[in-house]
């Protein structure tokens, strides 16, 4: 009967707001009733909820009225609005469900967005010269603003590219193919927990992670996610961006001023940002200590995050939450822009911040020493999803570890020019057998002595310590051999590994058998581009502009023999012949093709062979 009453005096006061004039004799009020002692959830919602109603029908209240009959006139519930807490808290609560909200929960919502709106905080004019200069230098030009200032993080409405962000312009595909490695991590891996704001705290994960094959492995279906499990999956993996770039301590979100919801296309209608002046006029931010709180804001405004400014509100937003100064002590050269001229694309930075806080500019494991006093940074420690480039292909970088061996089968996929991302559904083709661990740590620790930069070579005292750190017992006379030069090659070093025996360190294997893979990974290109959309041959296709998704069927044969590796070596720099030596280990009946994404494939898994069926996968 209390919760009758309550509603039955709800709407009559809503009726009341709605006719502008207060009653005639004003109930003398009341003093609040003690609270309860428990209070079930389903109470405490329904209490904030009309909580809310009521607060929304004051102000409407207040609006229809005249100053003078505002100042004594009295709704009988005014104890609600007073004495309740404060609004932002419990629209934060409420956010989360706003389907349960009818036409008065979304008055309700305008109220704490204004609410919101006078905590957001301006931007001082120092700061935002700062971040102008970092991220766009002194002299950019119209076209790479235009980039950036018109790409919103947005899902396809293709259905079958729906889990993934569709890219416009062509600067910004750092920042849309980081946050889509983040936002595939939930919906392939975290499914059953998008409810929960707290998923992307690491304290909630520990001891909780296991590894288990997605739901969509069976089908291959992603046409059937739902707008509400997209989006929620795009807000944790904002929220997880920015709380790592924060060091797990704070969270920045940068907003346009009075942008709410419903106001969006108006506010940026006219909106232009050419300069840090202009920046410093519209920007507002606002800081979270509460993952939680993070969460809800960033699901009640995800609006702005899906409008034209989108992509650039959260690269700002990142770099807030790491702070200018620990940016521009991550870089290796400061006195470069972030967004690289003169196409406007995002730089290795950028990709490394999202990707594990630090906007380092390299992409191996750890510190490399010069010498000096002087040091070249890489990446600190391991992360959730990875990275790979076709750079390392052309053996213009080398990329650790850490970024090949994500804790998920997500990797962020670099080329010359653009970013898209590669992931599998099973976490299960990321598992090694016993030699593939025992390569993997010769080659971290071959690496971690690696001062050329990622040329593959080691000085003999480097050599030494290597041995030590993986208890390799090579016979004198081949220690001798190796060390003649005064530098120690990989290539030589892991030939002289195939022939010693494992029981020595080395990696033979009497069998000759050393783990056959086979797997399926999917890469997406999130650039739309035109492609058919219907019969060509019957003459009624019209072009559509959408993302592309290509399924590619990996075998990853066993190690070659000692022999079949020195013909690699030998014939490593014409692709040609690399590619025909190949091919001969594809397992029967299998059709196997080529394309730059296969040369990246196979810098995380050497002697990969792929087939696909349709267009050819574009990394670019």
């Amino acid at each position: 009967m209390g919760d009758r009453e309550e509603d039955e005096e709800l709407q009559m006061a809503l009726r009341m707001s709605l006719q502008g004039s207060p009653p005639a004799q004003p109930e003398p009020k009341r003093s609040k009733p003690p609270p309860p002692a428990a209070e079930s959830p389903e109470a405490e919602a329904r209490r904030k909820q009309r909580e809310l109603m009521a607060a929304a029908a004051e102000k409407r209240r207040r609006g229809a009225a005249s100053p003078a009959s505002v100042s004594v006139a009295r709704s009988p519930l005014q104890p609600v609005v007073v004495e309740p807490a404060p609004a932002p808290e419990v629209t934060k609560e409420q956010v989360e469900e706003p389907e349960q909200a009818g036409v008065s929960m979304e008055e309700a919502k305008e109220v704490v967005e204004e609410e919101e709106e006078e905590k957001r905080e301006e931007l001082p004019p120092d700061v935002a010269e700062n971040l102008w200069a970092m991220v766009f230098g002194r002299g950019v030009s119209k076209a790479v603003l235009a980039q950036w200032s018109n790409q919103g993080i947005r899902f396809s409405s293709d259905p079958e590219t729906t889990m993934g962000l569709v890219q416009h312009e062509g600067g910004p595909c750092g920042v849309l193919a980081t946050v889509q490695a983040y936002v595939l991590k939930y919906l392939l891996f975290f499914s059953d927990d998008l409810s929960n704001p707290e998923i992307s705290n690491p304290l909630y994960t520990l001891g909780q992670r296991r590894f288990y094959q997605s739901s969509f492995a069976a089908g291959d279906d992603f046409s059937s996610l739902t707008d509400d499990r997209k989006t929620r999956a795009l807000v944790h993996a904002m929220v997880e961006i920015l709380f790592l770039c924060g060091t797990g301590k704070r969270a920045v979100v940068a907003s346009v001023a009075r942008a709410n919801r419903g106001k969006i296309d108006a506010a940026l209608e006219d909106l232009s940002v050419e300069s840090a002046v202009d920046l410093q006029k519209v920007l507002k931010t606002s800081t979270f200590t509460s993952r939680k709180d993070a969460f809800n804001t960033l699901l009640a405004n995800i609006h702005l995050f899906q409008s034209r400014l989108g992509a650039m509100l959260f690269l700002i937003s990142a770099l807030l939450s790491r702070g200018l100064e620990d940016i521009q002590a991550d870089r290796d050269d400061p006195s470069q822009p972030l967004v690289t001229a003169p196409f406007g694309h995002a730089s290795q930075e950028i990709v490394n911040l999202l990707l594990c806080g630090e906007a380092v500019p390299n992409v191996f494991d750890g510190k490399m020493d010069l010498g000096g006093g002087m040091s070249l940074k890489g990446i600190p420690n391991n992360v959730e999803v990875g990275f790979l480039t076709l750079l390392e292909s052309l053996n213009l970088c080398k990329v650790g570890q850490y970024l090949k061996c994500p804790k998920w089968p997500i990797w962020v996929v670099g080329s010359e020019s653009h970013y898209t991302v590669l992931f599998a559904l099973n976490p299960n083709v990321q598992e090694e057998n016993e030699l593939e661990e025992r390569e993997s740590k010769i080659r971290r620790a071959f690496d971690a002595q690696d001062q050329s930069g990622g040329g593959g070579f080691i000085s003999v005292e480097g050599f030494q310590q290597v041995l030590r750190d993986t208890d390799i017992n090579f016979p004198s006379d081949k220690l001798e051999d190796l060390c003649n030069a005064g530098i120690i090659v990989w290539s030589e070093f892991w030939q002289a590994l195939l022939q010693l025996d494992k029981r020595a360190g080395g990696m033979k294997d009497p069998t000759g058998l050393m783990g056959k893979k086979q797997f399926t990974i999917f890469h997406f290109n999130g650039i739309a581009k035109s492609v058919l959309n219907g019969n060509a041959s019957a003459g009624g296709s019209c072009p559509i502009q959408r993302p592309r998704l290509c399924k590619l069927n990996v075998t990853v044969p066993p190690r070659w023999t000692q022999d079949e590796y020195l013909a690699d070596v030998v014939s490593a720099s014409t692709s040609s012949s690399k590619d025909d030596s190949i091919l001969s280990l594809a397992p029967p009946g299998q059709t196997n093709q080529h394309a730059p994404l296969v040369d990246c494939i196979r810098t995380r898994w050497p002697r990969a062979v792929c087939s696909w069926v349709g267009d050819v996968p574009s990394i670019v």
